[in-house]
């Protein structure tokens, strides 16, 4: 969940050891989904082409493993794995990992459901529901849920990136995170412009916990994760991934390490730090574009809170901060939307994701991807789902621009 280069390309939602080799997660071996394995070897066709893809990335990037699924209508193009998790460990498709901002999704889809129940609106102010934020007079559930609050991203912080660095297994509370932003003014009048802040996030996800009355955990998986049959995908409250593990690996601290267990506390609001498998990735992808868990009027909502036209450099706001939000590439209601594409791309402490829908084409990507020693900076998951967007939909660019 590290801030990205290119913001609107590498948003981030959003890391005790455990053998990777042993049973399946418990929500799996309950049986209460159903299994994530590979699909038969292609001879050619969409899976052929998305699996040469994978493949070719996997190798030009040095990755150490890529967890791809595709699907058409619903229906499976190809579900594959390849490369190692760990050193002798061959990677799985049913391997879990940290979702990181595809939870950022969900609680946007929370919010709207409760706002079409009428719990509350979405020009509420903040204070209604949480008096002593910060500024929470001036910011309303909209600015948090479409990043328009003018909050700091306490990511982008120089005091917490040293701290993150530091201690990367951490535990770190939304009162402590929340101090970093409240201690720099607004990077504009809230509801005037654009600029991407995890803080947003961790305040939301408190205001639906007051809302509801329900603890976030249960709340996302009362409202998303069960209805839409996303048995391996849950939060944790620790480090712990649940087995089998893929595992990660980073350079960001300087020596190449293992960060899979690096406490994930500060990517988002507890009780949302979720972990899944890349077929629950993939129905994810699916059900979010095609707003399957809200009103029309609500999925119109989420596609476009009122962000296309915000953003852009100002004298307040450098344009690397404030993005320019345009019709065909701004962020919505928790959600990406470029080029036709509907998606979100976590990428932090080595793991990389991304899961992608086209409504033109009914077509659901999902990638997720691990780092080797040597692979360059950046969002590989996404580099390799662009890839594969171009084989499977040429008529349509890609997310990054092809």
């Amino acid at each position: 969940m590290r801030p990205p280069r290119t913001v609107m390309l590498l948003l981030a939602g959003a890391l005790v050891a455990a053998s990777p080799a042993t049973a399946a997660a418990p929500e799996q071996a309950a049986g209460t989904g159903p299994p994530c394995a590979a699909s038969p070897p292609p001879g050619g066709g969409e899976a052929r082409k998305a699996l040469d893809v994978a493949r070719q990335a996997k190798a030009e990037q040095h990755l150490n493993s890529v967890l791809v699924r595709v699907t058409r209508d619903g229906e499976e193009v190809l579900t594959a794995a390849l490369g190692q998790s760990m050193t002798g460990v061959p990677a799985r498709p049913d391997m879990h990992f940290r979702a990181g901002s595809v939870a950022i999704v969900y609680l946007g889809i929370v919010l709207l459901q409760l706002v079409d129940e009428r719990k509350a609106r979405l020009d509420d102010p903040l204070s209604r529901w949480l008096p002593d934020a910060p500024h929470a007079r001036e910011i309303t559930l909209r600015m948090l849920g479409a990043s328009t609050s003018g909050l700091r991203d306490y990511v982008t912080d120089p005091k917490f990136l040293a701290a993150l660095e530091a201690a990367p297994f951490r535990h770190w509370t939304p009162e402590e995170l929340l101090a970093y932003p409240a201690a720099h003014p607004l990077w504009y009048e809230p509801g005037t412009g654009w600029s991407y802040s995890h803080a947003n996030f961790v305040l939301l996800g408190a205001a639906l916990e007051k809302i509801s009355g329900t603890p976030l955990d249960e709340l996302l998986r009362q409202r998303v994760m069960d209805p839409l049959g996303l048995a391996a995908t849950r939060d944790r409250s620790t480090p712990e991934i649940p087995q089998p593990v893929l595992h990660a690996f980073t350079r960001e601290r300087g020596p190449y390490e293992e960060s899979t267990f690096w406490n994930p506390s500060w990517t988002t609001a507890p009780g949302a730090v979720l972990t899944t498998h890349i077929c629950d990735l993939a129905r994810s992808a699916e059900a979010v574009g095609t707003g399957e868990l809200l009103s029309p009027a609500a999925f119109r909502t989420q596609l476009d809170p009122g962000t296309v036209g915000l953003g852009g450099g100002t004298k307040t706001c450098p344009a690397t901060v404030c993005l320019k939000n345009t019709e065909a590439e701004h962020f919505g209601l928790g959600v990406l939307v470029m080029n036709g594409w509907i998606l979100t791309n976590p990428s932090f402490s080595g793991y990389a994701a991304v899961q992608a829908y086209l409504p033109a084409e009914r077509l659901a990507i999902a990638v997720a991807t691990t780092k080797g020693k040597d692979t360059p900076e950046g969002n590989t998951a996404q580099t390799i789902m662009n890839g594969i967007a171009e084989e499977l939909a040429p008529g349509h660019p890609a997310p990054g621009g092809g």
